[in-house]
């Protein structure tokens, strides 16, 4: 059977299911942080929808691994408001929370203001190969990278290009916003300080602030880590498009050794 041509199929009400296109790097049945926390805010979007708002800051809170699976999803206005408005929404699998989401929107407004953006890094000519060793493929491969700084598994401060190579659903054009958050949970990954062979970088959260909506359908990702003693990180990264810069990502991180493996697993 051919891959399904999105991220996420719909099984009826707000039920999901992820396909291979949302699997993470570590481990075949878990997804990346990007599809969820697009879905997330996908949901923020339609729910109690207004043509007259823009999504501000999005925080989502990763409350464990999400299952390459099935999901429920479910969305609410909390703060409601004419200007300003609060909306959460939260993502299930197997009985439990597993991520949620809370967003500001904010009114659209057409005054003029001058507008003070610096030029985005050009956009390389050739896509950059996923060559990773170690690493599961399934997201990866269902974006488009071309690294401007840096590569795949190289430590350091990294900028990538982005592309979505499915849509987040079937037959949907992704939206700005579902275009950004897809890719924004990639900055600790693609600026890791650490081998990932030997340290676990693990961020329980994302937290994106946009000043504009994303236009066209590439994002850039530069992205930068810092790590000091005592176990927490944070990375940090510009998000931009060809018009320039359009906001701002950071994730909280935990910073640890992986668990040496078990002797019967070095063989």
């Amino acid at each position: 059977m051919p891959p399904v041509d999105a991220f996420f199929v719909p099984l009826g009400g707000d039920r999901w299911r992820a396909t291979e296109h949302t699997t993470g790097p570590w481990d075949a049945r878990f997804q990346h942080g990007g599809p969820p926390s697009a879905l997330l805010g996908r949901a923020v979007e339609r729910c109690a929808p207004r043509a007259d708002v823009v999504v501000a800051r999005l925080t989502v809170e990763i409350l464990g691994a999400v299952p390459v699976g099935e999901l429920d999803l479910r969305a609410q206005v909390t703060r409601p408001g004419r200007s300003v408005e609060l909306v959460e929404a939260v993502l299930g699998a197997g009985g439990r929370d597993v991520a949620r989401a809370a967003a500001w929107r904010v009114l659209r407004t057409s005054q003029s203001v001058p507008a003070r953006v610096g030029a985005a890094p050009p956009l390389p000519e050739q896509s950059t190969p996923v060559r990773a060793s170690g690493w599961v493929d399934g997201y990866l491969s269902a974006v488009e990278w071309r690294f401007a700084e840096g590569r795949f598994g190289d430590s350091g401060p990294a900028t990538a290009w982005t592309r979505l190579l499915h849509p987040l659903v079937p037959d949907e054009p992704n939206s700005p916003l579902t275009r950004v958050l897809a890719v924004a949970d990639s900055g600790n990954g693609l600026s890791s300080e650490l081998d990932m062979r030997r340290w676990h970088f693990i961020n329980p959260e994302l937290t994106v602030h946009l000043h504009r909506e994303a236009v066209g359908e590439w994002v850039c990702v530069q992205a930068r880590t810092t790590i000091s003693p005592g176990g927490a990180g944070l990375a940090t990264t510009a998000l931009s498009d060809l018009e320039g810069p359009l906001g701002v990502g950071a994730q909280s991180l935990l910073v640890a050794p992986r668990p040496e493996p078990a002797p019967q697993d070095r063989d």
